[in-house]
């Protein structure tokens, strides 16, 4: 079962036509830029619409352009952290926590939100800013935004892209760990190597809007399907 997805979308002339499928496992999307990755995310939350495809997560059909199944993305049980986290800059860490939980009862949604400021590590920063908190705080305010809502799967475009390096080494941890104490299938899309051979269980590899090479990242680093994939593999630079 798990998550199911068949894509087809065409915008500005680049075309989207992959098909892959998930179980509870931490998945990468990886490839050059412009390959369709973030589209395929925006696609399966519901934030754009395909032009023909299927989206479903065990036994619920979320999309089917034959159906004419449409849910709304806050409908849909996907968590979502944007590349460039997208925190209101007004808002206090629980405000913006509690801005992911718009369907959450009324009753039960500060105790959430606190739930959420414990699992990650945030207590003592409730009502300060985002410009008041490191980088890697924002990586948690972000996360716990996306997983107050209790997601069957979460989406990560891009999450650690602007942060250091040593930064980058604590969240790719974090991440591990979420994925372990959620228990949910996640994919990330990352265009960092060391991120896609280390972290998922499963790497799907993108060019131009295609699938050209799915599989563990042992498999793919061992034996690439063709040139691009073995540049993109390509461990010479790997830090």
């Amino acid at each position: 079962m798990g998550l199911q997805v068949s894509l087809k979308k065409t915008v500005n002339g680049f075309g989207l036509d992959i098909g892959w499928e998930i179980g509870n496992e931490l998945a990468v999307l990886f490839g050059f830029s412009g390959a369709g990755k973030s589209m395929t995310l925006q696609l399966i939350a519901g934030l754009m619409k395909p032009d023909k495809g299927r989206v479903s997560l065990d036994d619920t059909v979320y999309y089917d352009s034959s159906t004419r199944t449409d849910f709304p993305p806050q409908d849909r049980p996907f968590g979502y952290v944007f590349q460039g986290l997208a925190l209101f800059p007004h808002m206090t860490v629980t405000r913006n926590i509690l801005y992911g939980a718009p369907a959450v009862p009324k009753g039960e949604k500060m105790d959430r939100a606190l739930e959420m400021i414990r699992a990650f590590k945030l207590t003592g920063l409730e009502d300060r800013y985002p410009h008041e908190i490191s980088g890697g705080q924002q990586q948690r305010v972000a996360f716990a935004r996306a997983l107050i809502r209790q997601p069957q799967v979460l989406l990560l475009d891009e999450p650690f892209s602007a942060l250091d390096h040593p930064l980058r080494l604590e969240m790719r941890q974090f991440l591990k760990e979420l994925k372990r104490d959620f228990n949910i299938p996640v994919v990330l899309v990352t265009h960092d190597l060391h991120e896609a051979l280390m972290l998922p269980d499963t790497m799907i590899v993108y060019s131009q809007g295609r699938i050209i090479q799915a599989g563990s990242p042992e498999e793919i680093s061992r034996n690439p399907s063709c040139k691009e994939v073995a540049l993109l593999v390509d461990r010479t630079d790997i830090r």
